[in-house]
């Protein structure tokens, strides 16, 4: 080997050896400080386009747990607005089979009628103001059910049907009163039929947002399960990188001290010259 003062190859491996250390050095760091083994497509171009189109999935399911939870907000002021009718349908049938009677005098049919006609309004009111954001399935004011994301593609939807619990919805339209018995006898048989009609209504209704409930579990598990998938392609085992990061900083340290060693080595020329 040629001893020279002008190309020391010694120096010239010991450096590339100890920025190679510093390059993985640095690399470690960045996975240590961000948590991150995949921190953009110029650390892994495949994992990272997987791991993208995963995220946009799941902001997606965000979009799709929102929409469902509309649907379940307007599922529960419609049920609760529909219980109550129902309950009110329950005591127009107790005041028109009170005024059935025929042995009751006219002033007790006439205050069962009072009572009968200010139910019929509160179930006018119930349906009216059943609305959440202004979605109101009760009183008929849709011309189509209401539709909600069901998917993150947006192919899919959970319907919310109509159900209408108006007075003409259920049967109750026009004029119904007790004021005579064969008045009341007839009211009897059309609250009979709307108690039917409602109760059947509430029950369809509460199967379609139980359906809703269930579907928000699963996206919501969906999502859980995307975001540790992510997690396993991208995320950093901080453990083996603690390792690696001590392991490399004594790398480090030998490599700056081959460095020194030879950078020193031309010195030995010197002793060359020396007179005798």
């Amino acid at each position: 080997m040629t001893t020279s003062v002008h190309t020391n190859s010694s120096a010239l491996i010991a450096l590339q050896n100890l920025n190679r250390t510093n390059d993985r050095l640095g690399d470690v760091q960045n996975r240590v400080s961000t948590g991150l083994k995949v921190q953009g497509a110029r650390d892994n171009a495949a994992i990272w386009a997987v791991a993208e189109g995963q995220r946009a999935d799941m902001k997606a399911l965000e979009s799709v747990t929102n929409s469902l939870n509309r649907a379940a907000s307007v599922a529960d002021v419609s049920l609760a607005a529909g219980e109550q009718i129902v309950e009110l349908i329950g005591q127009l049938r107790q005041h028109a089979t009170a005024a059935a009677d025929p042995s009751i005098s006219a002033a007790s049919r006439a205050a069962y009628n009072n009572d009968f006609q200010a139910l019929l309004q509160s179930i006018t009111s119930f349906a009216d103001n059943a609305a959440f954001d202004g979605s109101n399935i009760l009183n008929n004011s849709l011309t189509a059910d209401l539709a909600f994301l069901a998917n993150s593609d947006a192919t899919e939807t959970i319907d919310l049907s109509r159900q209408n619990m108006t007075l003409a919805g259920l049967g109750l339209g026009g004029t119904v009163d007790l004021t005579t018995a064969t008045n009341a006898a007839a009211a009897l048989g059309l609250v009979e039929t709307a108690l039917a009609t409602a109760t059947s209504r509430m029950a369809a209704l509460g199967a379609e947002s139980k359906r809703i409930d269930q579907h928000l579990v699963f996206i919501s598990k969906l999502s859980d399960s995307l975001e540790t998938g992510v997690g396993q392609l991208v995320d950093a085992d901080l453990a083996k990188e603690s390792a690696r990061l001590q392991a490399l900083q004594v790398q480090q340290q030998l490599g700056a001290q081959a460095l020194s060693i030879a950078n020193s080595a031309p010195q030995i020329v010197l002793s060359l010259f020396r007179s005798s």
